[in-house]
C-alpha cells in the first residue's frame, strides 16, 4: 500500500530545493494538518512549525571561517526566507535575476552574494545545486542570481568568451553589474562585503567581474571557470576551454576601470574535468596574484568516504590569505558538495559553498594602495 504521507514529503522537499517555497509549505500544511498563517504574514514573520523543523532537519550555525570545514552542511536551515523573481534592465539588455532573502534580514547592512550560473542552469537549478540558500539563510547574506536567456546564448552561457562582455559598462559585465547595484540600492547591503561566484561559463564570467569591477567586489570565487581574457571568439573559446590557452588579454584589459589590485580570489577545480582543462585554474591563479610576490603552503584533506583534495594558500606579508585554490582530486566538472537537486554537482567533494564563503566573510574590500 502506498504512504500517501511519505510520498508528500518526497514532493515538498523536491518543490523546497527548487526555490518553490510557498507550494512545499502548502503541501506539507495539507499533509501534516498544520495550520499557518496567510502568506502574507508568513512572508515578514513565520517560522517554521515544530513538527516541519522535524522532517527537514535542525541545522547548527556556521562556526569558524579561519579552517576548512570537514563535514558537509545541511541541505536546509531552520527558516525559510524569500525566494523572489526580479528583473533589470539598461543599454545592453534585460535579465531576470533572482534574489534570496534570508528570514534574519531585518534591515541591518549584510554581504551580498551574486552567483553566476553555468551553462543549461538557471538561478533555480543553481540555488539547489550549490544549496547556497541554506548557508546564506545561516549567515544572514542576499543571494542574487542573475539569469541568462536563451535569447542571448541558446546554451544559456554567459558570453564570457567574446570581448564584447569583457569590459566594463559593456554588455552582460554591465548588465550582471547593474543587477548587483539594483540589489545595493533596494536592500541594506555593506558595500564593503559584495562578492561574486560562478560556475564553469559563469565562473569565466566572476573572472571577468572581478577584473571589470574590483571596486566593487570584495572578493571572487571561481569554480571550473577560466581567466578573464582567455577567448575572443567561439573557436578560441573551446581551444581554451580544452587546453587552456595562453592569455590574450589579462585581467588588467579594462580601459575605464579601476588601477589593478589583487582581488582575493577562491578557485575550485576537479583535476579530471574534461569540459574546462584544469590547467585554467593556474591561469585564473597567476591572472590574480597581479605580479605579487605572495608566499604560499598547501594543506592535503580528505572528504570522509570522498575526494581528497589538495588546498593552496597564498598569504600577504601580514599573513591574510589572498588567494586560495582547491584541486578536488578525481571530481570532474561540477560544483564541489553540492546537492543532487541540481545539475552539474559533485557531492563527494569538500562543500566549495561553505568554503566560498568562509574565505568571503574573511575578506571586506580594500580600496587600491597610493601610488
Amino acid at each position: 500500500m502506498r504512504d500517501d504521507s511519505q510520498t508528500a514529503m518526497i514532493e515538498a522537499t523536491r518543490l523546497t530545493r527548487a526555490g518553490r517555497i510557498d507550494e512545499a509549505v502548502a503541501q506539507l500544511r495539507h499533509t501534516l494538518d498544520i495550520r499557518m498563517p496567510d502568506a502574507a504574514a508568513a512572508r515578514s514573520s513565520w517560522r517554521i512549525p515544530e513538527a516541519l523543523r522535524k522532517w527537514f532537519g535542525g541545522a547548527n550555525p556556521y562556526r569558524g571561517r579561519s579552517a576548512p570545514s570537514s563535514s558537509p552542511a545541511p541541505d536546509f536551515g531552520p527558516k525559510l526566507g524569500q525566494f523572489l523573481s526580479r528583473s533589470y534592465d539598461n543599454h545592453a539588455g534585460t535579465r531576470g535575476y533572482r534574489l534570496y532573502i534570508p528570514s534574519g534580514y531585518c534591515g541591518e547592512p549584510v554581504p551580498l552574494v551574486v552567483m553566476l550560473h553555468g551553462c543549461k542552469q538557471n538561478a533555480e537549478n543553481f540555488a539547489a545545486g550549490t544549496r547556497m540558500n541554506a548557508h546564506a539563510e545561516e549567515l544572514t547574506c542576499l543571494v542574487a542570481y542573475p539569469e541568462q536567456t536563451a535569447r542571448a546564448n541558446p546554451s544559456r552561457c554567459w558570453n564570457w568568451f567574446r570581448p564584447e562582455h569583457q569590459r566594463r559598462g559593456h554588455g552582460e559585465a554591465s548588465l550582471i553589474a547593474g543587477i548587483t547595484e539594483r540589489v545595493m540600492g533596494d536592500f541594506v547591503v555593506d558595500p564593503q562585503r559584495v562578492y561574486v561566484a560562478g560556475l564553469s561559463a559563469g565562473g569565466a564570467a566572476a573572472a571577468i567581474m572581478g577584473s571589470a569591477y574590483s571596486d566593487l567586489y570584495a572578493a571572487v570565487s571561481i569554480h571550473s571557470g577560466l581567466p578573464c581574457g582567455a577567448a575572443c571568439d567561439v573557436p578560441s573559446a573551446f581551444a581554451a576551454m580544452r587546453e587552456g590557452g595562453p592569455l590574450r588579454y589579462g585581467f588588467g584589459a579594462n580601459p575605464g576601470g579601476p588601477r589593478r589590485i589583487i582581488v582575493p580570489t577562491i578557485i575550485f577545480h576537479g583535476d579530471r574535468d574534461r569540459t574546462v582543462h584544469p590547467h585554467n585554474s593556474e591561469q585564473v591563479l597567476a591572472q590574480a596574484m597581479a605580479d605579487t610576490e605572495l608566499n604560499k603552503r598547501v594543506e592535503l584533506g580528505q572528504v570522509p568516504g570522498g575526494h581528497a583534495y589538495t588546498r593552496a594558500l597564498y598569504t600577504d606579508g601580514k599573513g591574510t590569505v589572498m588567494l586560495e585554490s582547491w584541486t578536488i582530486h578525481g571530481a570532474g566538472h561540477a560544483w564541489s558538495g553540492g546537492s543532487p537537486a541540481g545539475s552539474y554537482t559533485d557531492p563527494q567533494g569538500p562543500d566549495a559553498t561553505r568554503e566560498m564563503l568562509r574565505f568571503f566573510l574573511d575578506h571586506a574590500r580594500r580600496p587600491p594602495a597610493d601610488p
